[in-house]
């Protein structure tokens, strides 16, 4: 019964093809007539911007390059369009051998939707301000720190943790810290 619920899955695409490969399922999608089974195709990118001759350049950096991200219903229709559009490689999470994919966990998915600034969904913590965490991922992933501030609207922490001998604030994701009992 699971395979009939809407749910997010990974594509994998030939790197850098990413939206040229959305825009030829977008394109299937409706002249296949599977609107109802396919519903979000997502290239996840964020906007980078780089200084280029003294001037603020921006551009949309590829989170994730060589996927896409899927909303739909796993249907034998809709896994066939996908499958056979032009770009795409494949399903991420399928065993092969003609084996349906896993989807995407719903906290996962979410952690993208959120740095993509698509998400309003609110993570509640069981922790607060002067509690011990340790950080999940990251460039500070394991290390323990002290939660110094929290702002609910950017749904982060400033932790402060140790580096260099030193007291050092970091701006850490909700998602990414966990209370230390």
């Amino acid at each position: 019964m699971s395979e009939l619920t809407k749910q997010w899955y990974v594509v994998n695409t030939y790197a850098g093809h990413e939206n040229r490969v959305k825009e030829n399922l977008e394109r299937r999608v409706e002249s296949m007539g599977i609107e109802d089974n396919l519903f979000t195709i997502l290239v996840a990118e964020e906007e980078e911007i780089t200084f280029k001759n003294g001037k603020a350049v921006k551009k949309m950096k590829n989170l994730y390059p060589g996927y896409l991200f899927v909303e739909m219903i796993m249907t034998d229709d809709a896994w066939y369009v996908v499958r056979n559009t032009p770009g795409v490689t494949g399903f991420i999470g399928s065993s092969g051998g003609g084996a349906k994919p896993f989807p995407v966990s719903p906290d996962e998915i979410e952690t993208i939707l959120r740095r993509m600034g698509l998400s309003d969904k609110k993570v509640v913590v069981d922790f607060g301000v002067g509690e011990h965490v340790r950080i999940l991922n990251g460039p500070f992933k394991a290390m323990e720190g002290v939660v110094e501030t929290m702002n609910d609207d950017a749904q982060s922490a400033m932790v402060l943790i140790v580096l260099f001998g030193r007291e050092t604030p970091t701006e850490i994701s909700y998602n990414d810290l966990e209370k230390l009992v």
